[in-house]
């Protein structure tokens, strides 16, 4: 009896023993086998659907008008060490290659014969200049003429079936129109970003000779750089100049050329070489409110006359310093930008009626303005 008693403890023990490891080191030994899982009715998920009409506030409609026509501009430049042919300079620095630098920037079809605008400055001293299409087509371009004045130029590419920008009237447009931005920012492809018009007419930046601008918030920068502003219907408003920033990047302050001085340059380039303004010889200055007073005037709108050149148009159409300018062609003069707008905007030899105050009185001159010279003219 004593033996088994022994072997039934030693047997226990041993058991005991067993089970405790396994629980510790292999719990799963011991656990109950899980259930089958349930048999569940299968997921049903409704078909998606595809609304045939634009969702409410999308622009997709305007981009999908507007941005064919809106291309990237790749430049590059060579540019060759001064000294680099001197036989001094090649015994002591050796020969020194050419370096290329290159650009991008870009530029709208504004013609299905290939006419390109961009600015200025971003083909100005470029040796090659190409054109890549939102289509992924690529064409060599060239410069048909620019215009530093503006920071305008225009450029020809050789393509089949090219899509062309439908032009607005920038005269139209009110600030809080929305507006969007296309273009090719930093080189990452063809870009929408959209806003409002935040201002009109803004100059006095010292961006160009002469500024017009349209102030957006829309995102815009560096490559945006001749690139389309078009409104809600993907119609051409301006063309994508500046921006001010601190930074390079956007802050929400970008400016465009209004696209109705955008197409008279590009008309003018084409047909002449050159842009052709309008130009009467007078100086200027604003009309305060003390100076409107002495003069006699109502209210402090209009540009004063200050000096009119002897035997230049206005001077041959009776204008006298003195003369406050307040329409042209029946148009507001309200600032001397809006004055020097005006002027540059009639055609040579085609007369125009100025409308001046003088001692309190309203006078009405035909007023033939004559051809601004170009840069190179003046200096």
């Amino acid at each position: 009896m004593k033996k088994l008693w022994l072997f039934f403890s030693q047997a226990v023990t041993v058991f005991v023993a067993a089970w405790f490891v396994i629980a510790t080191l292999q719990p799963q030994w011991l656990a109950a086998p899980a259930p089958p899982p349930a048999v569940s009715a299968p997921l049903v998920l409704p078909a998606p659907q595809v609304s045939a009409a634009a969702q409410p506030g999308s622009l997709a409609a305007a981009v999908r008008r507007a941005a064919p026509a809106v291309v990237s501009i790749n430049t590059s430049r060579i540019t060759r060490h001064p000294f680099a042919d001197d036989p001094w300079f090649r015994l002591f620095f050796g020969q020194q290659g050419s370096q290329s630098q290159s650009g991008l920037g870009s530029g709208v079809i504004m013609s299905a014969d290939g006419y390109v605008l961009t600015n200025n400055h971003v083909v100005q001293e470029a040796d090659h200049i190409e054109a890549v299409l939102a289509d992924g087509r690529r064409a060599n371009a060239r410069v048909i003429g620019a215009d530093p004045e503006s920071d305008l130029a225009v450029l020809k590419i050789d393509l089949p079936d090219l899509p062309v920008m439908t032009p607005s009237d920038s005269d139209r447009i009110e600030v809080g129109d929305r507006v969007l931005a296309i273009g090719n920012p930093f080189g990452v492809g063809q870009t929408v970003t959209s806003g409002i018009v935040s201002a009109l007419g803004r100059d006095q930046l010292g961006i160009n000779t002469f500024e017009n601008f349209i102030q957006t918030d829309a995102a815009i920068n560096p490559g945006n750089s001749g690139g389309a502003l078009t409104d809600e219907q993907g119609r051409l408003l301006g063309i994508n100049t500046a921006i001010y920033s601190r930074s390079g990047g956007s802050l929400g302050i970008g400016f465009a050329i209004p696209v109705n001085v955008a197409r008279q340059a590009l008309q003018d380039i084409v047909q002449n070489g050159r842009v052709v303004r309008g130009w009467i010889g007078v100086e200027s200055t604003a009309l305060t409110p003390e100076l409107a007073e002495n003069l006699g005037a109502a209210s402090a709108q209009g540009v004063i006359i200050t000096g009119v050149l002897n035997g230049g148009p206005a001077a041959r159409a009776g204008m006298r310093p003195g003369d406050v300018v307040t329409r042209i062609n029946g148009r507001p003069i309200r600032t001397v930008a809006e004055l020097r707008a005006g002027i540059t905007a009639l055609r040579p030899g085609t007369a125009a009626t100025f409308t001046a105050l003088r001692q309190g009185q309203n006078v009405e001159m035909q007023l033939v303005p004559g051809q601004r010279p170009s840069v190179a003219q003046r200096q």
